[in-house]
């Protein structure tokens, strides 16, 4: 396990930054992004992805699950000049009553987590404004590291790539063997269980009536500019022309889709 995935106000700052140069020039070619711009964040965690937003005066909301998450959300963002502006909400999104509609709705590095993402896809329409934009960002499931295994407390596997892809029940065992908790098994499971490709996500999208607007294979993940100092790198050629090739050298996909009324 890398430092940043147990030092929550690093992977703020970082989650801050990537948005800053990459999200929000991607989604400011569709729309414009200005102080009168509503955010909406599903399964912020502390919600670095809003940060930018923020320091730009846009009202930013963000729901999260997880109550730890949103009080360090709070205290990251305390004294913020806009802080007036931002709302973090400990909430599942299922039980939000009478929702309020945004401009933008983002969810980078999440959507991967959900499960029955059909549902959730249906849920979100209810969050956007008829002209509302919805940013979807995630590692494909295929992708080197789509098991989320640098999660892992060992050493070489945290560092293995595509092993996550064999059967299931290989898999646990697997875990198992190299002494990961019962705990992080079951989160291991977890994202095994809710995992989604790109073929997949298409499919959602078309049965949901939502309409791509603009997408993105990333052979180089933008937020490895942050991580790890490299530039990011879209798939061309061959890679992007070929799904099976395609699938599995996909470090990241960016949607901007809308909701069909």
């Amino acid at each position: 396990m890398q430092e940043r995935h147990s030092n929550r106000k690093q992977y703020f700052d970082e989650q801050g930054l990537t948005t800053a140069k990459h999200v929000i020039p991607y989604l400011a070619d569709l729309k414009t992004i200005d102080a009168n711009t509503s955010i909406l964040e599903i399964g912020c965690g502390e919600a670095g992805n809003l940060k930018p937003f923020l320091d730009m005066g846009c009202r930013c909301v963000g729901i999260d699950i997880s109550e730890g998450r949103i009080a360090n959300g709070k205290k990251f963002f305390a004294g913020h000049p806009h802080e007036d502006k931002l709302e973090l909400i400990a909430e599942d999104i299922y039980d939000t009553e009478s929702p309020e509609e945004f401009d933008i709705i983002i969810s980078r590095d999440v959507i991967e987590h959900i499960p029955n993402q059909e549902v959730f896809m249906e849920r979100c329409r209810d969050f956007m404004k008829p002209d509302g934009l919805y940013f979807i960002g995630f590692p494909p499931w295929h992708n080197p590291f789509g098991g989320h295994q640098q999660l892992l407390k060992h050493k070489l596997f945290s560092k293995l790539p595509y092993f996550h892809i064999i059967p299931r029940s290989m898999y646990k065992g697997l875990l198992k063997m190299i002494g990961e908790s019962d705990a992080k098994i079951e989160g291991m499971l977890e994202i095994y269980d809710t995992r989604i490709t790109i073929d997949r996500l298409n499919r959602i999208l078309k049965k949901s009536n939502y309409s791509v607007l603009k997408k993105t294979m990333w052979f180089f993940n933008p937020n490895y500019e942050t991580k790890f100092g490299l530039k990011p790198r879209k798939q061309i050629g061959l890679l992007s022309a070929t799904p099976l090739l395609r699938n599995f050298f996909v470090t990241a996909a960016y949607y901007v889709v809308r909701a069909n009324k």
